[in-house]
C-alpha cells in the first residue's frame, strides 16, 4: 500500500513491483485510498484472494480507475 499510495518501493522485490505496476495499468487505477473507520483508523485483515500476489493482510480502499 505505501508503494501505491506513496510511491515507497522499498521492502519489495523488483517482481512484487512490477506486479503492483500490472495490475493499476490494466485496470486503468488511477488513484487509491484507504477506507478508514471512526476513529481514524485503517482495518486489515487477512484475504486468501487479493486483488494480486499471494494470501496476505489487506486493507480496503476505495478506488477511482477510468474506463
Amino acid at each position: 500500500l505505501c508503494y501505491i499510495i506513496n510511491g515507497d518501493a522499498s521492502g519489495l522485490t523488483d517482481e512484487e513491483i512490477r506486479m503492483v505496476d500490472e495490475a493499476m495499468r490494466k485496470n486503468n487505477i488511477e488513484i487509491v485510498s484507504p477506507r478508514y473507520n471512526e476513529d481514524m483508523c485503517t482495518e486489515p485483515y487477512f484475504s486468501h484472494y487479493p486483488f494480486f500476489g499471494l494470501p496476505t493482510e489487506v486493507e480496503d480502499c476505495d478506488i477511482i480507475y477510468h474506463e
